[in-house]
């Protein structure tokens, strides 16, 4: 099924003001309801080798799986296939920086944070690890759907630190999770349900340390006619606030309802797909 009609995308990635070159990527595949954004990290250029890495295999792997199997479906475990498709790519998305880094002295600790979804039959299912952030705007609500795996988050919720002061804090980029570091990673993935108007926003730390969430919220918002303006406009945000990192955003709008195809129907699309 081509998501494309019911799905507006558009995406900006920027160095920012500091950094001499961007260890961000970011991967968009309307018509399959996929959007992929990652925040690299190690030394020279690694972090760019990591997130360009698992953007790519990610994008490559799934849109071939997309193409062949019924994402809304459910397994023998009761859960969505779409939770499968992503634990079993990102689980070999690791794996292959992994073993790059483990064998090529450069790459040594390069690791990347992942946040990413899958959007079919009027849901989305999010897959992610680390601090990249996705956020929904639903009529006047703009929320974070996404929780970080980061110290700071642990040490908000364990009462160590307010909202506040986490803002101010040092330790803004220690992540708890990434992919490629260790030989296995845990994804964190959930299903939510989406809304015709529904407006998502996924983001690499070099947003929204840079900009208040209530700001973003309220710029989406002021902006939500106009997608590409509004990407323009929140990458500049960040930059004019300092910039201090690199700054990538995916907006996602869903413009209007997208029913998965059952039965006959279904494996005609399917069957087109694979012959195109």
């Amino acid at each position: 099924m081509d998501l494309s009609q019911a799905l507006e995308t558009v995406s900006r990635s920027d160095p920012g003001m500091v950094r001499s070159h961007n260890e961000d990527a970011v991967y968009l595949n309307p018509a399959l309801g996929l959007a992929i954004l990652a925040d690299g990290m190690g030394g020279y250029n690694a972090g760019e080798v990591a997130s360009g890495m698992v953007t790519t295999l990610l994008g490559s792997e799934l849109g071939k799986a997309l193409t062949l199997q019924e994402p809304y479906l459910f397994d023998s475990n009761g859960q969505r296939r779409a939770n499968g498709l992503l634990e079993r790519e990102i689980e070999r998305a690791n794996h292959a920086v992994y073993q790059a880094a483990q064998s090529q002295p450069q790459y040594a600790g390069m690791g990347t944070t992942l946040v990413m979804a899958v959007f079919y039959d009027n849901s989305m299912t999010v897959a992610h690890i680390g601090d990249s952030r996705l956020y929904r705007l639903r009529g006047e609500e703009f929320i974070q759907i996404t929780r970080d795996h980061s110290l700071l988050q642990e040490q908000i919720e364990s009462g160590m630190l307010t909202v506040e002061e986490a803002r101010h804090s040092q330790n803004k980029n220690l992540v708890t999770r990434a992919v490629g570091v260790d030989p296995l990673v845990e994804p964190e993935i959930h299903d939510y349900a989406t809304q015709p108007g529904d407006i998502y926003l996924f983001c690499s730390d070099g947003l929204n340390d840079m900009v208040e969430d209530e700001e973003i919220g309220a710029t989406v918002q002021m902006l939500s006619a106009n997608l590409e303006l509004a990407a323009t406009q929140l990458v500049q945000l960040a930059n004019d606030n300092g910039g201090r990192d690199n700054v990538s955003v995916i907006l996602v709008r869903v413009r209007q309802s997208y029913p998965a195809p059952r039965g006959v129907i279904g494996w005609l699309a399917r069957l087109r797909a694979w012959f195109k």
